[in-house]
């Protein structure tokens, strides 16, 4: 495989550079973003909808621009790099295209201009206080009723609600002899009757929302594709999703190496740069093979989603797994050489380390994945499926 980039791929990523280390040095995403109650700039939104950026994933037939998932990876690259928090991820990759995998006609011409334009803004809810990944752990009720549905239960570390007008909820609308039966999507208003939401505390890259749904009332015409049958359209939709959110991470390890290797070359301890030790070293390199170990990883995945190849969907896996786990060590080994500056939040080391700690479970763990890739390896007997060991 040529993983190299295309023309196109490095135009979009030099005028994203651009545009991101103009509009959104680090100065900005801290007091604009990660120090604001809601997370979200929407001037910034509204100049990413006018460069094109938040159709890129859309095709060309709902207003969307129809970019290969490469293309789609290099802008988020660059998003990770500058660490910037917006609805793409939740709103586009997730929801949008949930829809796009799973809705009827009509769904698709009705919903993904809007999405795609950025006038709509959609948050994705499927993890709840039983926390996992994978349908078993998918327990929210909806109950038919009335010719419609009626929904309870609570879902919890979902992006973006405080934001979005609508949530796309994964339901179980009944149970069937295996976890994936039975599993519905449903677009609901975030003002409905019944539903609450409130921001949760902690140390979270971005700001996840706890939803309580209480006899949360929608009509038939709120489901999203087939009743029942929602799970296989949308882990689809997950896979692609997962390996753009790969690409962000990696963009960020990348920024970790720079920053950390900049800053080993000009702290002076001793008379000399901390660089010319051993040590120090050590954790540079190991920053650098934990960044390209994820690039090389997501490129295969996503060369394979573009060319719909059968085993994609192993691939994303093993490069969300090499990710979950290459970030979080990468953050680590940046705060080990920068000492008491990496904790300085005027530095802005630490929106790196926050995103780790948020990405490293979000959309799956490393335990996650690799069982998942032993499913795919039919090791099934050797490792149970189940959820990631770890909350955002």
């Amino acid at each position: 495989m040529d993983f190299s980039l295309t023309s196109t791929q490095v135009m979009i990523k030099d005028s994203a550079r651009d545009f991101l280390s103009r509009e959104c040095p680090l100065r900005t995403v801290i007091k604009a973003l990660d120090d604001s109650e809601t997370g979200f700039s929407p001037d910034l939104w509204r100049q990413m909808v006018e460069m094109g950026w938040v159709g890129m994933s859309l095709p060309t037939e709902y207003g969307g621009v129809g970019s290969s998932f490469m293309d789609v990876a290099t802008l988020f690259e660059e998003l990770g790099y500058a660490c910037v928090t917006v609805p793409l991820l939740s709103s586009v990759m997730l929801a949008g295209r949930t829809i796009l995998e799973a809705g009827s006609s009509q769904q698709k011409a009705e919903l993904l201009p809007s999405i795609g334009n950025g006038s709509r803004i959609l948050a994705f809810a499927l993890t709840e206080p039983d926390y996992g990944w994978s349908p078993e752990f998918v327990g929210l009720q909806a109950r038919s009723e009335k010719g419609g549905y009626v929904l309870n239960g609570t879902k919890l570390f979902v992006p973006d609600v405080q934001i979005a007008d609508e949530v796309l909820v994964v339901a179980r609308t009944s149970k069937g002899d295996s976890p994936e039966k039975g599993i519905t999507l449903f677009r609901v208003d975030k003002n409905a009757p019944g539903l609450s939401h409130r921001i949760l505390a902690g140390w979270a890259a971005d700001k996840m929302n706890e939803v309580v749904f209480k006899d949360v009332r929608v009509p038939a015409s709120a489901v999203v594709g087939p009743v029942d049958g929602a799970w296989a359209p949308l882990q689809r939709a997950l896979d692609g999703a997962t390996a753009i959110l790969c690409s962000y991470m990696v963009g960020s390890m990348q920024k970790l190496f720079e920053m950390t290797n900049e800053y080993s070359q000009n702290r002076i301890h001793f008379g000399v740069p901390i660089g010319t030790f051993q040590r120090v070293q050590d954790y540079v390199i190991d920053i650098l093979n934990n960044t390209d170990s994820a690039r090389w990883t997501n490129y295969e995945a996503l060369t394979k989603l573009d060319e719909g190849m059968a085993d994609a969907s192993l691939a994303v896996s093993t490069a969300k797994a090499v990710a979950s786990q290459g970030f979080p060590r990468s953050a680590m080994d940046a705060h080990h050489v920068h000492a008491g500056t990496g904790g300085d939040t005027r530095y802005g080391m630490y929106l790196y380390t926050k995103k780790a700690k948020t990405y490293h479970s979000y959309l799956g763990d490393a335990a996650y994945h690799k069982k998942r890739i032993a499913h795919a390896l039919d090791l099934s007997k050797q490792v149970p499926a189940g959820r990631g060991s770890a909350r955002p």
